[in-house]
């Protein structure tokens, strides 16, 4: 029997992902743990490894890369030696399903009823309208017993020309491109087969449109990592009830360090983001409700000695957040090691999903944009995140009235006022403007 190749999920919020490609050729004899395909899920790379054995079976409509497929979409087949794909059942939920019977291929939409060619070719054979039939095979297929009793039955189904028959085909990506854009699909002209509509079609008229409407708006169809981004954020506004607070600290001692660092020649050589790393996973341990998580009825705290960090990071395709791990138990050189490969790694999209999971608390920092404060969003299932802005020069009256040129920053909070009171958080973040003010003295004692 032939086992189904599927898109996996690999994020807990996962949905769809964007196929990357295929590693392996049709034909090709696989083994476990041989790599199949790559797949962009939970904004990373990864690659998909064979969890069966048998001889890989591709359609030849298999997806392209960039293709959007929902979690369960078949994507092929592993087969036993001289074992062809007889029938199998169509993927669940794909944006571009392909399945594979009878050594023929066919493209399955929304529109199309589930079915396989051989079944298609005896409903045109008996002048059967399969939009009108009910499948009573798995999944809802529709089998020869279903074509038969539709035969037999009722004119309606039979009727070729019916409303339904008559239904201009569109395959998925057109119907949901047209919606994106906003195109009516009503008299739009197909270049696919039978004049089925494509995505490409879509564009075309969407171009067509600007170049006869100067006035038209310009549109750009948005990413698959832009829509999991989205829907991330999305969901975190649902979910959590955010309150954010901001405050001050002087972080003349923070820039004293570094410097001391970079005359050192010390290599790696911390970043703001290390040091603070370091310096928040500290305090967390004293405040760990801001590391816990809701969950149901009950919040869950993590291990003092495992304070996992994520650390958001600009990419050209989009925010990714690599997680940090054990930062409360690292040494700062160590961090910084580990700071510096899980950021090349993001920015190369070659992150796995396990290297984003398991955090505990996220910081995200747009001083390098000149930004002072902002309000940060919570990173789910997380309960808080920190957004750390410019570190600018700015005169001080100091305690004795004398004015003093200092290093300032604003730190900014959101916190899940579900999981922990507005007064402890201020009290999480008083006590980190503490540690940074001091940050010399905390951490020279950690460097070699």
């Amino acid at each position: 029997m032939a086992f189904e190749i599927t898109i996996p999920r690999l994020g807990w919020s996962m949905e769809e992902g964007i196929f990357a490609g295929w590693q392996k050729k049709d034909g090709d004899v696989i083994r476990r743990g041989d790599i199949l395909f790559e797949l962009e899920g939970e904004k990373a790379l990864q690659e998909i490894e064979a969890v069966d054995e048998g001889i890989l079976r591709i359609s030849n409509d298999e997806p392209k890369p960039g293709t959007v497929l929902k979690v369960g979409a078949i994507v092929g087949y592993l087969v036993a030696a001289g074992e062809s794909v007889s029938q199998t059942a169509g993927p669940a939920n794909s944006s571009s399903p392909i399945q594979t019977v009878d050594d023929e291929t066919a493209e399955i939409g929304s529109d199309r009823p589930a079915a396989s060619p051989s079944i298609r070719r005896m409903a045109r054979q008996l002048n059967v309208n399969l939009q009108a039939v009910v499948g009573s095979g798995s999944g809802g297929r529709i089998t020869e017993c279903d074509i038969n009793a539709a035969a037999t039955s009722s004119p309606k189904i039979v009727a070729a020309t019916t409303t339904e028959s008559s239904v201009q085909a569109v395959t998925p990506r057109a119907r949901r491109a047209a919606k994106e854009l906003g195109v009516d699909l009503k008299g739009l002209r197909g270049t696919g087969r039978n004049g089925r509509i494509r995505e490409r079609d879509v564009l075309a008229a969407v171009s067509n449109s600007a170049k006869t409407s100067p006035q038209s708006d310009r549109r750009t169809m948005i990413s698959g990592r832009r829509k999991i981004i989205a829907d991330r954020l999305s969901e975190s506004a649902r979910q959590t009830v955010p309150v954010t607070i901001t405050t001050r600290a002087d972080a003349t001692n923070l820039v004293s360090l570094r410097d001391q660092f970079k005359s050192s020649g010390l290599s790696p050589l911390p970043t703001f983001n290390d040091i603070v790393a370091k310096l928040v996973a500290g305090v967390l341990v004293q405040f760990p409700l801001l590391a816990g998580r809701w969950d149901g009825d009950s919040i869950v705290l993590p291990d003092p000695d495992q304070i996992h960090l994520g650390l958001a990071v600009d990419t050209p395709e989009g925010l990714i957040v690599p997680v940090l791990r054990n930062v409360s138990t690292q040494s700062l050189i160590t961090l910084a090691a580990e700071s510096a490969k899980v950021i090349a790694k993001a920015r190369n999209g070659r992150l796995s999903s396990s290297e984003m999971q398991g955090a505990v608390f996220t910081l995200t920092n747009l001083g390098g944009f000149g930004i002072d404060a902002f309000t940060p969003v919570i990173n789910l299932p997380e309960t808080a995140i920190l957004g750390l802005g410019a570190i600018r020069k700015e005169p001080v009256v100091a305690d004795d009235g004398t004015i003093q040129i200092r290093q300032r920053m604003t730190l900014s909070l959101t916190f899940d006022h579900r999981v922990i009171d507005g007064a402890p958080a201020a009290r999480f973040l008083q006590s980190l403007v503490s540690s940074l003010e001091n940050a010399a003295a905390k951490l020279i004692s950690l460097v070699p």
